[in-house]
């Protein structure tokens, strides 16, 4: 049979077909792996007053924090500020160990609401808090006492940390006391500070490398963070 070039466009569609296809479905499952992983990590470990959806955001964007080696600890923090700062909403996490290390209230700035907050900034001056993923940096003794650096990892969304002297320190304001003069906790310039009891243990198990992930259900950061969309 003699030799037909035409014969072999087909063919090399067919195969061009089926090498796409095992494409998509390698990609496929690397996708549905990673989100398997970090639901079998929660569903193993339950964190007491901690929603669900949020836990496993937190744990995504770890998960992304070590996979570009931005970090290799397993000390987690999880602020959700879709709850009011009546309410703890602030959990420190050993991921190896499935413990909780601390569950305490935190202020939001006082450009970012009342007894919620609802409106978030990188912008100096704002007064605002940031959302998203940092890194904890080196401590320092400020006007606070001891605080703790905090470095933004999110372009656009709280990259601007640093500048704007964004850390976690201990304040008087940050005490069950004031919800009972005033209905809410008191606020910062924007920092996510805690109370001064907790301030010191707190600072040092966080410092040097340790991740903070600040929720709140913004659509335009939760759609283009780049540790929450890989």
């Amino acid at each position: 049979m003699p030799f037909n070039r035409r014969s072999l466009v087909p063919f090399r569609f067919l195969t061009s077909l089926i090498a796409i296809l095992l494409l998509n479905i390698s990609i496929s499952d690397n996708i549905y792996s990673s989100v398997a992983t970090v639901k079998a990590r929660h569903n193993v470990w339950n964190v007491p007053g901690l929603s669900p959806q949020v836990f496993e955001l937190a744990l995504r964007a770890a998960d992304t924090a070590q996979a570009q080696q931005v970090t290799g600890s397993n000390i987690l923090g999880i602020i959700d500020y879709s709850l009011p700062s009546t309410a703890r909403r602030f959990w420190v996490l050993d991921l190896e160990t499935r413990r909780v290390l601390f569950h305490e209230f935190v202020a939001h700035g006082r450009g970012s609401g009342d007894t919620y907050a609802t409106s978030f900034s990188n912008k100096a001056q704002s007064y605002k808090s940031s959302l998203g993923l940092f890194i904890t940096e080196s401590t320092y003794r400020g006007k606070h006492d001891l605080s703790l650096r905090l470095h933004g990892l999110e372009p656009g969304i709280n990259d601007n940390a640093r500048s704007r002297a964004i850390v976690i320190h201990g304040a008087w304001y940050v005490d069950e006391g004031m919800i009972s003069k005033q209905g809410r906790m008191g606020r910062s310039l924007g920092c996510p500070s805690v109370k001064e009891s907790v301030a010191r243990p707190l600072i040092d198990t966080l410092k040097d490398g340790n991740l903070i992930f600040a929720y709140y259900p913004d659509d335009h950061w939760l759609s283009t963070s780049k540790f929450l969309n890989r």
